[in-house]
């Protein structure tokens, strides 16, 4: 299980020819948030189009590259087709806060989990109630729910079941390595 953060400023490189491409800027997500691809960091200002890579391309996310099938697998998009993701789409899932069904709030997430190799639904959100309760407390983990139907992934809100305030867990850095 990999933390979605942790691929953000990596290099993307090409396998066959080890050409570095671009740096990861973010990621972006379908309407039910399954990770589709990441984008590129682009260094010209004021563009109406952003390069992208397919998920499917990705060989590999190690902790220092992002490993992709060829130069082939780099297109654009418009930025206003960017509806879903990380920090710069239209709906971004960073500082989105995780309510219940009975209206308490369990945190704003900092940080999302997949597993790179079996899927890139996510697994997991990590929460925080902000930086000084963080240094007090620590922040929590969430496992995502098995039934994607018991979870809402709105556009302003994450709602989930009234149960998940007892499944809160703190993190422990130890517990997510690949």
């Amino acid at each position: 299980m990999i933390k979605l953060q942790r691929l953000i400023g990596l290099p993307i490189i090409v396998i066959h020819s080890g050409r570095l491409v671009g740096t990861v800027k973010d990621a972006w997500f379908d309407e039910h948030w399954q990770l589709k691809g990441l984008i590129l960091d682009c260094p010209r200002w004021f563009v109406s189009t952003v390069k992208i890579i397919e998920w499917t391309h990705v060989v590999s996310c190690g902790e220092d590259t992002v490993i992709i099938t060829g130069e082939a697998a780099i297109g654009r998009m418009k930025s206003k087709q960017l509806l879903r993701s990380f920090y710069t789409g239209l709906v971004k899932l960073k500082d989105l806060p995780v309510v219940t069904v009975q209206g308490i709030q369990l945190g704003r997430v900092s940080d999302v989990y997949f597993y790179p190799k079996e899927g890139t639904q996510i697994v997991g959100y990590e929460l925080t109630d902000g930086f000084v309760s963080d240094l007090m407390e620590g922040r929590k983990w969430l496992r995502a729910p098995s039934d994607p139907d018991s979870v809402l992934l709105g556009e302003d809100a994450i709602i989930v079941s009234a149960v998940s305030e007892a499944e809160l867990e703190p993190v422990a850095a130890s517990n997510f390595r690949e």
